[in-house]
C-alpha cells in the first residue's frame, strides 16, 4: 500500500522503493499504463511535481515526494438528486454505492432519479465539486455494488483494472429448478436478439461471454436455488441470460422466462473487490440486500 496525503487540490505520494530509477513518464507509461491523452494533459498542463519541481525525465528515489493535482472544481452536467442511497466505501478517489433496485445507474434523456444523479448530490453535499461516473453499469432492477471514480485518472485506472478483469463482481441470484451439478461454468457468446431491440441471447456471432455459478442453497418448496455468480466478462444481461440458457431463468425475470413471482429479476451484486488504483489497498466491499419484503433470505454474506 502506497502512502499518500491529499493537501488541497494536490494529491501527495512517497515514493516507494520499488519505484527507484523510474521516471514520472515511466510511471504514466509503464505502471500505470494511463490513456495518451490524459498522459498529455497532465504533462502540458504541469499537473505532475516531484519534490516541488516540473521535470518528467528525473529519475524517482525512495522517499521523495510526487505531488499530482487531481482535484479540481468542476460543475457537473448532471443535475444532482437527494435520493439517499447508502455508500459502502468511500475515499478521495471513488466511491462505491449500493444501488437500490428500481433505479437506473445513468441518465437517458432527461432522467433525474439514476444513480448518477444521487452520486452528483452526494459530492456537492460533502463539498466536492468533481466530475464522476460510473465505472460499470448494473441493469434498472438489479441491485447492489457499484464503482464510480471521482477523477480522470482514477477512472482511466480503474477502466483498465475493468477491462483486464481486475475487478472482481460476485452476485447472488434466485433462479428457477434444481441445478445439475454444484459449480459449473457457462462459456457462450452473447449478441441482441434481432427481435427485440432490449433483449440479448446466445449467438455464435456475440461476443464471448464466461459466467462461473455455484450453488449457494435451495428452497425445495418452492423449486429455486440460490446461485454465486461471478464474471470474467461484462455482456448486457449475462448473467440473466446465461441462466436462462442453460435452463434455469431467474425468479422474477419475465423478459428471459422467468416466473414473475417478485417485482423485478432475483439478481444482486452482493461483492466487489479490486486493487485501489492509487493506494494499491485491497478493497474488498460487501452489499447488504435492500428489498422489502426481502427476496434473499438467509444468506451467509461470508459464503459469497
Amino acid at each position: 500500500m502506497l502512502k499518500t496525503e491529499r493537501k488541497g487540490k494536490w494529491l501527495e505520494i512517497i515514493v516507494p522503493q520499488k519505484w527507484r530509477g523510474l521516471t514520472i513518464e515511466d510511471l504514466f507509461k509503464k505502471v500505470w499504463c494511463a490513456p495518451k491523452k490524459l498522459t498529455h494533459e497532465f504533462r502540458t498542463e504541469k499537473k505532475v511535481l516531484v519534490n516541488g519541481d516540473v521535470n518528467w525525465h528525473t529519475t524517482l528515489e525512495p522517499g521523495k515526494k510526487i505531488q499530482l493535482n487531481l482535484f479540481n472544481e468542476k460543475n457537473s452536467d448532471i443535475p444532482p438528486s437527494y435520493l439517499n442511497v447508502p455508500t459502502l466505501y468511500e475515499d478521495d478517489h471513488l466511491i462505491v454505492f449500493n444501488k437500490p433496485p428500481f433505479m437506473n445507474t445513468h441518465p437517458n434523456h432527461l432522467e433525474t432519479d439514476t444513480l448518477l444523479n444521487a452520486a452528483v448530490f452526494h459530492l456537492q453535499q460533502s463539498g466536492e465539486m468533481g466530475s464522476i461516473r460510473h465505472i460499470h453499469r448494473l441493469d434498472r432492477d438489479t441491485s447492489g455494488a457499484i464503482l464510480f471514480a471521482k477523477h480522470s485518472l482514477a477512472g482511466a485506472l480503474l477502466d483498465q483494472a475493468m477491462e483486464n478483469r481486475n475487478i472482481k463482481r460476485t452476485y447472488i441470484a434466485l433462479v428457477h429448478g434444481k441445478l445439475p451439478s454444484k459449480k459449473g461454468i457457462i462459456n457462450a457468446p452473447i449478441g441482441r436478439d434481432r427481435h427485440h431491440s432490449t433483449r440479448r441471447r446466445v449467438s455464435p456471432s456475440g461476443q464471448e461471454a464466461v459466467t462461473h455459478y455455484q450453488l449457494v442453497k435451495e428452497d425445495k418448496e418452492k423449486g429455486l436455488s440460490y446461485v454465486k455468480c461471478w464474471l470474467e466478462t461484462g455482456r448486457t444481461h449475462q448473467i440473466r441470460v446465461h441462466m436462462s440458457y442453460i435452463g434455469h431463468p431467474l425468479a422474477g425475470d419475465i423478459v428471459y422466462g422467468g416466473q414473475p413471482i417478485f417485482p423485478r429479476q432475483a439478481l444482486h451484486a452482493a461483492k466487489l473487490e479490486f486493487i485501489h488504483p492509487i493506494t494499491e489497498e485491497q478493497i474488498v466491499c460487501f452489499a447488504p440486500f435492500l428489498d422489502i419484503p426481502p427476496i434473499f433470505k438467509e444468506i451467509n454474506m461470508d459464503s459469497i
